[in-house]
């Protein structure tokens, strides 16, 4: 069958995409990309089999990829299930011992082997991994705006330590370690619940991640939250402070983009913050010259 001359030129457009992509791949063969994956994108099979094939690209392109998943609307439902009401304070899920339960169950044994088995489906090779398998924790606290002081959380935890021997071996195999945000209580033993981006962060920093990657249900951070055309394409780490004073970063965001400083200055290359809802919104972030979210970078680099 003849080509066409409008297929034609498709096909050079293509090469093009191809070609835009080529520096990009020869920088970070061989780096490792830390993604957490989150937000109402997981909701969507249809988005997370489409983020789990770019994934298994970047396998493919000789980059390492490690996921770190969330799971907060599944552990909610179950949670309605089982009859318990969520508790939050500051961001957090008040967790005690029966809720635990159901994060660990929801997390490990449903959430992390679906991703794998989604990763394998595409000619990838996953491995899952318990977070209290890789992380060790301290119980964490949250300040009280309705008590005014400092209160407990239940087992909710913050990652002060790393057990990163199955990460490590996974990696070296060629493997995609996909990782549930779960810590080992440090002297108890204890699982504990740890919001994910935090533990993504501090993955990526004990990892010297070449970058990380928030995928979630935002376009990333905007002036006018409104409107997606206020995106703001790229902030210095030192910015980030002023912003928050100035209201621009708030709520949800705050946490995420302090902890994207502390990973920065742990060793990451840069952070970026994506939405997952959009189409290969992971490699149009990393391997076209514009980019479609934002991007988080040290002090001292170019904007």
């Amino acid at each position: 069958m003849e080509t066409t001359p409008d297929q034609f030129q498709k096909q050079i457009e293509k090469a093009a995409v191809l070609l835009e992509a080529l520096p990009y791949l020869q920088s970070f063969r061989g780096s490792t990309f830390l993604i957490k994956v989150g937000g109402s994108a997981m909701e969507d099979p249809a988005l997370v089999r489409g983020l789990l094939r770019d994934v298994v690209f970047l396998e493919v392109a000789g980059i390492n990829p490690v996921l770190v998943h969330g799971g907060g609307k599944a552990i909610s439902a179950a949670m309605a299930e089982s009859g318990l009401q969520p508790v939050w304070i500051a961001g957090q899920r008040v967790t005690d011992d029966a809720a635990m339960e159901i994060v660990e169950r929801t997390l490990t044994d449903t959430i992390n082997p679906e991703l794998v088995s989604s990763i394998e489906t595409y000619g990838g090779r996953a491995v899952g991994v318990p977070g209290r398998e890789a992380f060790i924790g301290e119980r964490l606290k949250a300040w009280s705006d309705e008590e005014k002081k400092e209160v407990e959380l239940g087992r909710v935890g913050q990652v002060v330590d790393f057990d990163l021997e199955k990460i490590f071996a996974a990696i070296h195999d060629e493997r995609v370690p996909v990782v549930s945000p779960i810590a080992k209580e440090k002297g108890t033993g204890l699982s504990l619940n740890v919001n994910a981006d935090l533990a993504a962060s501090a993955l990526a920093g004990r990892l010297q991640a070449a970058k990380l990657v928030f995928l979630s249900d935002v376009r990333g951070v905007m002036s006018d939250p409104r409107d997606t055309g206020t995106l703001i394409p790229s902030i210095r780490e030192d910015e980030v402070e002023t912003m928050i004073k100035d209201g621009v970063i708030f709520g949800g965001m705050i946490p995420k983009l302090r902890s994207s400083v502390e990973a920065l200055q742990a060793g990451v290359g840069k952070v970026h913050m994506i939405d997952g809802r959009i189409r290969h919104s992971l490699l149009l972030e990393i391997f076209t010259d514009v980019g479609i979210g934002t991007e988080i970078v040290k002090a001292e680099a170019d904007a």
